[in-house]
């Protein structure tokens, strides 16, 4: 994880609210290092994760965590982390007989637009046991990200389906917390992606939105990043609160900066 957007986000491991879902979105730039920052968070706050990736392999995410300090294979072997690798999925579905249920069971159904086999994944994967409830906070889905659904046919209601139950299941019924990536495509007539978007947008509590610079690629600010916090933490206080910070991403770390103060521009 990165200490510094803990500061951002004011929590640490030991305080992380419960119950929430939390937004990461990305604009013209890539905003892996968010999943890869919750990810190794949670890891460490001794939550239980399901992790719905769809992006990249199980080795890809196991070398970053290393590098914040978390070993994603010992979490796995140990039943704190639950892993999908889409990936891999995506092609070991063909091969499967077709009786066998499946997560991403409407890669091979045509008639099943639908994502409730998914869920049913969530649900088992995140299901306490007694072992579970003495060694594990309460239980975080991630999914890296919900966007690929939309690429692989299904619309963008479906996916919002998906994460109202999973609130239910995860959020409401055992206080957990949900953490989802979305890319921005910017595309005006992307209609789906707009759905998909503005209906997260509506339900999430925490909203961190990367965005690549307006004036182009820069090897000292490689971007900036809106937190918007959704919902008052206080009677008193008003609906919506957001900052924007600029970012550079380094090997083990992330630096944030009010606009135009980097380093190397002062």
């Amino acid at each position: 994880m990165f200490p510094e957007l803990n500061n951002l986000l004011n929590t640490t491991p030991d305080r992380a609210e419960q119950g929430k879902l939390t937004l990461l979105c990305d604009a013209k730039t890539d905003g892996s290092f968010l999943v890869h920052h919750f990810l190794s968070f949670y890891l460490k706050a001794d939550y239980k994760v399901c992790f719905v990736a769809l992006i990249q392999s199980f080795s890809h995410y196991n070398i970053v965590g290393q590098k914040l300090g978390v070993s994603l294979t010992a979490a796995r072997e140990r039943g704190q982390l639950v892993f999908l690798e889409g990936l891999k999925s995506a092609v070991d579905i063909f091969f499967r007989p077709q009786e066998e249920p499946h997560p991403l069971q409407f890669l091979r159904e045509a008639n099943t637009r639908n994502l409730q086999p998914l869920y049913e994944f969530v649900r088992e994967a995140l299901k306490p046991t007694d072992e579970e409830e003495a060694a594990c906070r309460c239980p975080v889905l991630l999914v890296d990200d919900l966007s690929v659904l939309l690429s692989l046919g299904l619309g963008a209601v479906a996916v919002l389906d998906f994460i109202h139950y999973c609130r239910a299941t995860v959020c409401w019924e055992r206080k957990g917390n949900i953490v989802a990536l979305v890319h921005d495509s910017g595309d005006a007539e992307d209609e789906e992606n707009d759905i998909l978007l503005n209906g997260l947008s509506h339900q999430s509590h925490l909203i961190l939105r990367a965005e690549g610079l307006a004036t182009g690629f820069c090897k000292d600010v490689h971007g900036q990043l809106k937190i918007l916090w959704r919902g008052p933490s206080q009677p008193t206080a008003p609906r919506d609160r957001s900052l924007t910070y600029q970012y550079k991403i380094q090997d083990k770390s992330v630096s944030f900066f009010a606009k135009g103060m980097s380093p190397a521009v002062l």
